[in-house]
């Protein structure tokens, strides 16, 4: 079950749920585990081929492509950059701020026509509220949380 708290968003001065991360991270080992338990292929095998699976999207993506997980989503490069006024002051190095992975989750049209995310089946999900004190406990948001304003959209992949 997925947590949330009610966080404050001082620019608005409103009041918006967060999703919030509790408890250590689910580990490649674990992640393998599953994976092994639900299929015909042995754990080491499983994380033989999650082991290298991040070189080989940085390798496919460095080529300009973009890498899509059946069922899971879609993974490419993008940049974090500032702009110049003038096309003469253009300079591709002094521009990027950084290189980003951008995740898109697969989505599926509903028979009702709307689209359904993957990872998000929204019939099995019951969010428990936690104090508004609670602390985002995901490593992968570093100090402080996810560096987003409550009701704001995370722009930030957490896979960057």
């Amino acid at each position: 079950m997925p947590f949330y708290k009610k966080a404050y968003h001082k620019r608005t001065g409103v009041y918006f749920p967060q999703a919030i991360v509790q408890g250590a991270p689910v580990e490649t080992d674990d992640l393998a585990e599953e994976l092994a338990f639900v299929s015909t292929v042995s754990r080491s095998d499983v994380r033989a081929v999650l082991g290298d699976i991040a070189r080989v999207m940085n390798t496919l993506m460095a080529q300009g492509k973009s890498v899509h997980v059946d069922g899971l989503g879609y993974f490419r490069y993008v940049l974090d950059t500032k702009g110049v006024e003038n096309l003469e002051d253009f300079d591709f190095e002094k521009q990027v701020k950084a290189v980003r992975v951008q995740f898109t989750p697969e989505r599926e049209k509903s028979s009702s026509g709307a689209y359904t995310r993957a990872l998000v089946d929204t019939k099995k999900l019951e969010w428990i509220e936690l104090s508004p004190d609670a602390k985002d406990q995901d490593p992968a948001q570093g100090e402080g949380g996810t560096g987003t304003e409550p009701g704001e959209e995370d722009t930030d992949d957490p896979l960057a």
